[in-house]
Formats: structure tokens, sequence, C-alpha cells
């Protein structure tokens, strides 16, 4: 018999809410809301998409990538496909070239510790192990996403490109 450990929903919750309040999916339909089909359809594209870290209490911090094609990336940054199409457009199986940086939350007790950058590093290193990432690109919503892309861009030598806010 497996043994199921119960997992204390107090970060869970906190993160939840701290995604909610930041980006505003409900309200959104073009950006990429996580729930069970969004993370099914992100594991078949890499296991490495969503990483966390969690103390005992629950994650503290969560980012999530999406390898894609540079031709996708290319008509996402130029606006011509939302976030969410970008996610339903990547194919399956493919060889991905860019690599989009999602999203990073950490919870604020836990910023300025370099979580958010490692977790970070550590994903696009293990998408590179299978594809040739090129290129890696994000939207900003806050100076503080830019600044993570950017370092991350830096660390790991990669060309970083921006889509502009709306």
């Amino acid at each position: 018999m497996v043994k199921q450990l119960a997992m204390p929903i107090d970060n869970l919750e906190r993160m939840i809410q701290l995604a909610q309040d930041f980006f505003n999916t409900k309200d959104d339909p073009n950006q990429i809301s996580v729930n069970k089909r969004t993370i099914s359809r992100l594991r078949k594209i890499h296991h490495s998409t969503m990483s966390e870290r969690a103390n005992k209490n629950g994650p503290i911090a969560w980012v999530l990538v999406i390898p894609t094609t540079h031709k996708l990336m290319e008509k996402f940054i130029a606006k011509e496909i939302s976030e969410q199409q970008l996610l339903q457009k990547t194919p399956l199986r493919a060889q991905y070239d860019a690599l989009y940086l999602c999203s990073a939350l950490v919870l604020p007790e836990h910023r300025g510790k370099g979580l958010a950058k490692r977790l970070l590093a550590q994903a696009v290193r293990s998408i590179q192990k299978q594809h040739l990432v090129k290129y890696l690109f994000f939207w900003a919503f806050s100076i503080e996403g830019e600044r993570l892309a950017t370092s991350v861009a830096k660390k790991l030598s990669l060309p970083l490109l921006q889509r502009e806010a709306d």
C-alpha cells in the first residue's frame, strides 16, 4: 500500500492567490491559467516546464517555462498570438529552439535569495539536454520579472527577446 503524505496547504494557497492577484489570469483568457489541463499539456512538452522549491509548509517558489519553436516565439513577440495560443500551438515531440520564461513566483518572505533565478536556470539546463535552445524570451509584468529574465539570460549566455507590454 502506498502511503500518501498530507501536504500543508498554507503556502500552496498563498502561491495560488499570489498568481491570481499578480497575473489576473481569471479575467484574461489570453494568458495561461495553470490548471490540470494546462499542467498535462506542459508535461507532454517537457518534464521541466514546471519547477518549484518547497519547505515543510509547501511551495515557496514556482517557475514555469515553455520550450517552443523560433517561429512561434517570433509570432508571440510580434503580438500575433497570445500566451495561451503559444502553449496550444507548440507542437508535441518537436525540436525546440526557443524557451519562453513564462512566470516566476516567490512568496514575499523568500524573495531576494536567488530562488527563482536558480529554478529558471535549472529548468533551462534540463531542457537543453534534449533541445538546442538558442533563444530565451519573456513578457515582463514587472521590473523584477525583467531583471530576472535578464539575469538568467546573462548567466546562461543566451540572447533574450522581450514582448512589449500591451
